[in-house]
């Protein structure tokens, strides 16, 4: 029999979501018996697979030894704590995420990432410790690719977590990038329509100019900064945030990245000398329509990275 004391982290959510992340050795099938058959209560009471949870629940598992028996993952000790803070408080990181580093643990396994450094970062602060977590840890609220640099969210608590996850689907989080395209534009300023297939099992993405069953509408805007040399520095407002969206959209109307190797042109990589694609997360605005609970004072703030390496280069 195990004791889990919920704490203001685990607090909230769904019984059966905090035991699927606090007893990972626990096949859900068996989680559902042992709640149909009070093997798991809350507060010594019969529960629901929805009941909510609160802070100082006592969760009693009358379940066996070995579904505890998965250990804490301390990898993220090994990795650096180095990490570019652009803005940081007692809720929310901002971090700007270097070309080349991925943010979460990829096909190469590498213990090596953004929030693996983020949480090296808060431990040795002494603002997280998975010792004292049940079931929640720092995590990110936006990906960019690996060789995309720029602004990435880390919420601190899962208050913020849950927030930040509900504004950035209702769009009230507003995203910008700098990327540079190969050749001039016709139309300086523009919204880009289109429809995006993603291959899975091949990591591409395909755009088309119909609606199909299997594919989605994507919405790009753009508007031309400068032009020089051939080249165009855009600034990106990302409408819709598919896989890919900007490299492929753009590649589609004869403007790929600069440095893109799977959508660019070679050639013209190489004509540059550049080897990773000129994107970048630059400014976050956030615009909150509705209430944002403890992250309210964020509202109507804007926050931006440094000027990225190829702004200097080719601007």
């Amino acid at each position: 029999m195990r004791t889990f004391i919920i704490n203001e982290n685990d607090s909230g959510q769904r019984l059966d979501k905090f035991i699927s992340k606090s007893v990972k050795n626990l096949p859900k099938n068996l989680m559902y018996k042992y709640i149909r058959l009070k093997r798991i209560k809350i507060n010594n009471k019969r529960c629901e697979i929805s009941t909510r949870l609160n802070v100082n629940d006592e969760v009693q598992l009358y379940i066996n030894d070995e579904f505890f028996e998965l250990p804490k993952d301390n990898s993220f000790m090994n990795v650096s704590p180095k990490i570019d803070v652009i803005y940081e408080d007692e809720n929310i990181i901002l971090v700007d995420k270097p070309c080349g580093l991925v943010v979460h643990e990829d096909d190469n396994n590498s213990i090596d990432t953004l929030i693996n450094r983020i949480k090296r970062y808060l431990y040795d602060k002494k603002e997280y410790n998975p010792e004292n977590e049940l079931s929640f840890a720092p995590a990110l609220c936006n990906r960019l690719d690996r060789n995309t640099s720029g602004i990435v969210i880390c919420a601190k608590n899962a208050e913020s977590l849950r927030i930040l996850n509900q504004k950035i689907k209702n769009r009230e989080l507003n995203k910008y990038y700098l990327c540079v395209c190969v050749g001039t534009f016709d139309k300086k300023e523009d919204t880009l329509k289109n429809y995006l297939f993603k291959d899975e099992k091949n990591n591409t993405v395909y755009i088309e100019k119909t609606k199909k069953p299997n594919n989605k509408q994507i919405l790009t805007k753009y508007k031309v900064i400068k032009e020089k040399n051939n080249l165009s520095l855009l600034e990106i407002d990302l409408l819709t945030g598919r896989t890919h969206q900007i490299r492929a959209h753009l590649a589609y109307t004869g403007h790929p990245l600069l440095g893109d190797g799977k959508y660019g042109l070679n050639h013209i990589n190489k004509k540059y000398s550049v080897k990773t694609q000129a994107l970048c997360s630059y400014r976050l605005d956030f615009n909150f329509k509705t209430d944002a609970g403890i992250l309210e004072y964020l509202n109507k703030k804007s926050f931006k990275t440094n000027m990225p390496w190829f702004y200097d280069q080719f601007f």
